[in-house]
């Protein structure tokens, strides 16, 4: 095929546009209701598309699945000037907690807290009406960690990052 869109002397896209054909053949995106043409586009500033998808994403999923419920919490520990050694960050979505983020600071590592973080987050996360936990962490950070608490894996990347492993666990609450 030439960059004109013709192979050997004929025109071949505007034929597989022509209505009936393009469904024949399984071609995509010919037209969108309301849109004359429509086409991929790499981003150069990914923030107005991102909008656009998390928009349109919600919407989708609120129709199928109901109102998702959303809210964001964080616990912290901090230490006798209040500055903050470590926490933990999560979010309750439908029946279900999301731990997005723990981290303990060095000095804070092996007193309990982590376990003590943990258990807030359940606990806060029961409160809202969550039955299931699920976190994901890499091999050199929580694994034992979580498994300790009750956590089983549920999902694992290999070499990601090299010479690690991504984990998924989750747990049942109460």
């Amino acid at each position: 095929m030439r960059r004109d869109g013709t192979l050997a002397g004929r025109r071949v896209l505007p034929a597989l546009l022509r209505p009936g054909i393009a469904g024949e053949r399984g071609q995509r995106g010919a037209e969108l209701k309301g849109a004359r043409a429509v086409r991929v586009v790499d981003e150069k500033t990914p923030a107005k598309a991102a909008r656009a998808v998390v928009k349109g994403l919600v919407a989708y999923n609120t129709a199928k699945a109901g109102k998702a419920k959303y809210k964001r919490f964080a616990v912290s520990v901090r230490d006798d000037r209040d500055e903050i050694r470590g926490g933990i960050v999560a979010y309750t979505i439908w029946n279900w907690c999301f731990i997005e983020l723990l981290w303990l600071d060095e000095a804070a590592r092996g007193g309990g807290f982590g376990t003590e973080l943990m258990q807030r987050a359940e606990a806060i996360a029961a409160e809202r009406g969550a039955r299931h936990v699920y976190v994901d962490t890499f091999s050199f950070q929580g694994d034992g960690f979580y498994q300790g608490l009750g956590y089983e894996t549920f999902g694992e990347l290999t070499e990601f990052p090299p010479g690690h492993r991504r984990i998924w666990l989750k747990k049942d609450l109460p």
